[in-house]
């Protein structure tokens, strides 16, 4: 009998390139929240892939960036910690034959880091076929890659081959979840990022990364699950524009999430929005620490 691997990847790479959307794909299920906007992913989210082979642990990091404020530096402190935890990097990456700066401060972190690294260059569906040799080898020029994975996370193109070669790095060990766990986030945890999602995705450009969702209260019933919710703003013309005019942006928002989490808790579920003006928390400790982001977690 073919001895059983667990072990620890992570997933590393700039801001929506779509770490979290090729998670999701392989984990089969909605987990981490997506959208076209950069920085989606703000926490380091774990997901369990379990088969008959053996485990693997995903960790889904926020995008390597520059740092423009305390939230920002939290996220990059927690990409960064993530490289020392792991077994495995999948470094991803979009499909071109340039370089940016912003690849190769990642890639100077992964030579520090010194773990296999496969690099996966994603959303190869927007690209001709015969574009994606040439990627590849630019890539190849670069860094000493220990494999190069070309996928379509939205598609599931190659999905299966990424997860082969990931058990190829991972080693020999007992699984670290029992084989129903998908994730270790709490439900509210969850609920909230999914309410953070559809904000992100009905509003303009620039409020979306000066939100934060917290769940107040979450109660159960025999029929219904009731949960009331507060969406973080930090100026008091970022909570008019979420609220729209008679409520109607705040009520899309709430819509839309609601049918998500229905289907994570596949029961009935009343939402109920309000929005808060919390000028500049970003920059303020304590009150990221309030809304789920605590800088300490990344310190040794």
């Amino acid at each position: 009998m073919e001895k059983q691997k667990a072990g620890f990847a992570a997933l590393i790479g700039r801001p929506n390139v779509g770490k979290s959307t090729l998670m999701n794909s392989v984990i089969g299920m909605k987990i981490a929240i997506t959208s076209s906007k950069p920085q989606t992913t703000r926490n380091r989210i774990q997901t369990v892939y379990t088969e008959k082979r053996g485990q693997i642990v995903f960790l889904d990091t926020p995008g390597i960036h520059k740092a423009k404020n305390k939230l920002g530096e939290y996220m990059v402190s927690v990409a960064q910690h993530t490289l020392k935890d792991v077994d495995v990097v999948l470094f991803l990456v979009e499909p071109s034959d340039f370089i940016g700066a912003g690849e190769r401060h990642i890639m100077e972190q992964l030579e520090k880091a010194k773990v296999p690294v496969i690099l996966v260059i994603n959303k190869i569906d927007t690209v001709k076929k015969e574009e994606v040799f040439h990627f590849i080898e630019t890539y190849r020029q670069a860094f000493d890659f220990n494999e190069i994975v070309p996928v379509s996370a939205l598609k599931g193109t190659n999905r299966q081959e990424l997860v082969d070669t990931i058990f190829r790095y991972i080693p020999e060990g007992v699984p670290f979840y029992d084989e129903d766990t998908v994730t270790d986030q709490p439900e509210r945890q969850i609920v909230a990022e999914m309410v953070r999602e559809q904000a992100l995705r009905q509003l303009s450009d620039e409020i979306p990364h000066g939100i934060a969702v917290v769940i107040e209260s979450m109660k159960e019933t025999p029929k219904i699950v009731n949960i009331d919710a507060t969406i973080i703003c930090e100026r008091d013309s970022h909570k008019g524009i979420i609220i729209g005019k008679g409520g109607s942006m705040l009520k899309k928002i709430g819509t839309k999430a609601r049918e998500q989490i229905e289907g994570l808790l596949a029961c009935q579920v009343n939402l109920k929005l309000w929005v808060k003006v919390k000028k500049d928390w970003r920059d303020s400790e304590l009150l990221m620490k309030n809304y789920g982001y605590n800088p300490k977690d990344t310190q040794e």
